[in-house]
């Protein structure tokens, strides 16, 4: 059974920072394109970052500079360090997992950014 449990979340100040982690099971994660959405109250889920099984990144425009995905495949863990928060960044952040080896899709139960004074 494949499982994806992020963690990390909180409430933080706008210019601080947080960590979010992805720890994932019953996949091969080092064969699997790892990605991090945000879904913002009353609104729709959006991509945020991807980190692919090579290890090429990708960042949706407001994030850049800001944000960072890694990935550790011996710890079968996402990370994704975010910096410089804005109001704007509140929402629930999800973890995507792609194994290359089958068409298949999965995502954790998400974890809560609210960045507010």
């Amino acid at each position: 059974q494949v499982q994806l449990v992020e963690s990390g979340g909180g409430l933080v100040q706008p210019g601080g920072s947080l960590a979010l982690s992805c720890v994932a099971s019953g996949i091969e994660l080092k064969l699997s394109d790892m990605a991090w959405y945000r879904q913002a109250p009353g609104k729709e889920r959006e991509w945020v970052g991807t980190v692919t099984a090579g290890g090429n990144t990708a960042y949706k425009d407001s994030v850049k500079g800001r944000f960072t995905a890694s990935r550790d495949n011996a710890k079968k863990t996402l990370y994704l360090q975010m910096r410089n928060l804005k109001p704007e960044d509140t929402g629930d952040y999800y973890c995507n997992a792609r194994p290359m080896t089958s068409g298949a899709e999965y995502w954790g139960q998400g974890t809560q950014v609210t960045v507010s004074s």
